[in-house]
């Protein structure tokens, strides 16, 4: 009888492969449940398993955050110093807001805000003066991509290994992070690691976990962590919705009005930093930010809806989601969506006009379906329709890049990344072929 491994069981396993695998390995620790719990399944490791062992620990700080969650890493990254080498990166790069009509993005840790900083610089941190690979357009996840390149080459190693506490159950872009295909490949055949290149990859050794399972852990063996969870409980916040996160992302809006009760002194900074901070936390879960159940003003079609919202707008703000509409609509009207044959169905019984392609380039089993936008259609499947009411919701939520819609980076953000990493990538091989690493 084959027995079945529990999940503490096949994490320890996935870290002895990874650690005899790779020369260098480091954590990405965040101060979250996630991290926090991978961070102490390779600190026990290590310990147990290979004593004379190093690790690093990559830490983005984002300036703004609860001081438990600073408290919280500063005590943990001390408390195993002789083992840890720590990365504390204080960098300036791109991070997404949805709490301004006028910021797509904010920078942490701006030199030309210093003044409003919302907390003093930390000692020893990294900043952009360490990286060679930084500019001004480099968003923090393509950050996170550079950095493994850079620290191979710090440390002189052949290989590396980046690990990542996400989680399956924490939502479909994780899930889809360890089950997608498209343009993947997998160390050694393991699902739960990604290749970057020939000399780098990452690994999600808890992707399996359950929330209840973090939990269980640090209760039983007594582990540290983030006291800003104990406070969200009190607070009555769901386990399922407890996330330590950049304050300003969408994920993070309905929060944010605890920042205030919770951290006072830092909200208080937090007003000055970002704009629209105290909009977006007063009302962060109610229709003006298109977090509920929205409605079209007496008068208006959706569409007529949208362009009033637009018009309300600056100028390139308005002209962004304009850019992102027509490219949507004429996605629909000469590519088309995949839908299943039950999402087709109730858009017959709602008398919608479409066409259904006979093939898609996507791998799947959905059709391809060619239509023009709708004002709204009232089905399940709403999210996968192509209506003016969620170009409404996008406009309302601030959602500058139009995730709601489906939208990935633009063609001129991708170019922008892939024009950094590539320029990093030569400038990496030159110098290790002149020291021979």
């Amino acid at each position: 009888m084959i027995k079945r491994l529990n999940v503490y069981d096949a994490a320890m396993r996935r870290l002895k492969i990874i650690f005899d695998s790779f020369d260098y390995v480091y954590v990405s620790f965040s101060g979250g449940k996630d991290s926090g719990v991978l961070l102490n399944l390779c600190i026990e490791y290590i310990r147990r398993y290979a004593p004379n062992r190093k690790m690093g620990v990559f830490h983005m700080d984002y300036e703004a955050q609860y001081k438990y969650t600073t408290e919280y890493v500063q005590r943990t990254l001390a408390a195993n110093s002789d083992i840890l080498e720590v990365f504390h990166c204080c960098v300036p790069f791109k991070v997404v807001t949805c709490t301004s009509m006028h910021q797509a993005y904010w920078r942490p840790w701006d030199e030309g805000m210093q003044e409003l900083w919302v907390r003093p610089r930390p000692d020893n941190c990294f900043t952009k003066n360490d990286f060679d690979f930084f500019s001004e357009n480099l968003w923090d996840y393509d950050f996170q991509i550079l950095f493994s390149q850079w620290l191979r080459r710090r440390k002189g190693v052949k290989n590396i290994c980046s690990l990542v506490g996400i989680r399956t159950e924490e939502s479909y872009n994780r899930w889809r992070v360890i089950n997608s295909e498209k343009n993947y490949k997998h160390f050694c055949n393991h699902r739960w690691t990604r290749v970057i290149d020939n000399l780098a990859c990452s690994a999600y050794p808890i992707y399996d976990w359950k929330t209840t399972d973090i939990w269980i852990a640090n209760g039983k063996f007594s582990w540290d962590y983030n006291r800003l969870y104990d406070l969200y409980y009190q607070a009555g916040v769901p386990l399922f919705r407890q996330r330590v996160a950049s304050p300003f992302i969408s994920e993070a809006i309905y929060m944010l009005d605890i920042y205030r009760a919770i951290d006072p002194d830092t909200w208080g900074r937090m007003v000055s930093r970002v704009n629209g901070v105290n909009f977006a936390s007063i009302y962060g879960a109610s229709t003006a930010m298109g977090w509920r159940a929205i409605k079209c003003p007496e008068g208006f079609s959706w569409k007529e809806y949208m362009y009033f919202l637009l018009n309300t707008l600056p100028e390139d703000v308005k002209r962004n989601y304009l850019e992102k509409l027509n490219v949507s609509i004429n996605f629909w009207r000469n590519k088309g969506g995949v839908l299943s044959n039950e999402t087709i169905e109730r858009l017959r019984g709602a008398n919608v006009e479409f066409t259904i392609g006979e093939s898609t380039s996507y791998k799947t089993n959905k059709k391809p379906v060619k239509m023009e936008y709708l004002d709204d259609i009232d089905i399940p499947e709403f999210r996968e329709i192509p209506t003016y009411k969620r170009m409404c919701i996008c406009i309302l939520k601030n959602d500058h890049f139009c995730k709601y819609m489906g939208f990935a980076i633009t063609k001129r953000e991708k170019e922008l990344k892939e024009e950094v990493i590539r320029k990093y990538k030569l400038l990496r091989d030159g110098r290790e072929e002149k020291s021979g690493v």
